[in-house]
């Protein structure tokens, strides 16, 4: 699963997000006892969206994130694109789900003209995509200049006393909750998902990352004893 290359990863986590659209959300408050809206805006905070400003929320899912956008700036033009149909079908169908366009796209391969948006922002995209400079390269590219990026993932457990309980949650509690929550259709995923976790990269080497991209001013603020991490930074004017 996390160990998966290429084309075969990308397959397998468009089909996995699909497979768990329905019950996606009720685990991300489970897993996370609810912090996760709270990123969330933390994340909309960051990207500065102008009034009538226009926003692309790549790896979109449900929403979450976009809505967030539309309720704190609501004149805002706000696009939410995933290459999971599944996880947009459900997000549509939520009270606000007419408030954002939907767009099915890669974010490898972004669908937009240059100089298009006023904030680019990701919830778990960075993680499961399979080659991340080129999704930074498409963000800054349709980016307007002195835009802001913003992403939002998870991160390795750092070192700490509870790094060893960490451990168990991600390796025991969050499967199990899979298992019950989402039935035979979460077990697989919900292994995948807290051993992508683990595997990816640190604060600072995603830091470095974004800069050799070309971001400019990046910045990161952990959350949840460092195990998630939001990123921000800017395309030069």
């Amino acid at each position: 699963m996390a160990h998966l290359q290429g084309k075969e990863r990308a397959d397998y986590v468009q089909n996995m997000f699909d497979r768990i659209a329905g019950r996606y959300n009720l685990m991300n408050r489970l897993m996370t006892g609810g912090q996760d809206m709270r990123w969330r805006r933390f994340v909309i905070q960051q990207a500065r969206l102008p009034q009538g400003g226009k926003l692309l929320d790549l790896a979109t899912g449900t929403g979450d994130i976009a809505f967030e956008a539309r309720r704190t700036t609501p004149d805002s033009q706000v696009i939410g694109a995933d290459f999971s149909l599944g996880m947009m079908v459900v997000g549509k169908q939520l009270p606000q789900g007419q408030q954002i366009e939907w767009l099915g796209a890669d974010a490898l391969w972004l669908p937009f003209k240059d100089n298009t948006f006023d904030a680019v922002t990701s919830g778990y995209l960075v993680r499961n995509v399979i080659d991340i400079p080129r999704t930074l390269h498409e963000q800054l590219r349709v980016l307007k200049p002195g835009g802001r990026i913003v992403i939002l993932d998870s991160s390795p457990p750092p070192p700490s006393l509870v790094r060893p309980f960490i451990g168990l949650h991600l390796k025991y509690v969050i499967p199990t909750l899979g298992r019950l929550i989402a039935g035979k259709n979460g077990a697989d995923a919900y292994q995948y998902l807290p051993s992508s976790t683990q595997a990816f990269k640190t604060p600072a080497e995603l830091v470095t990352l974004m800069r050799d991209a070309g971001v400019r001013n990046v910045q990161y603020k952990t959350f949840m004893f460092g195990t998630m991490a939001v990123h921000w930074g800017e395309k030069a004017v």
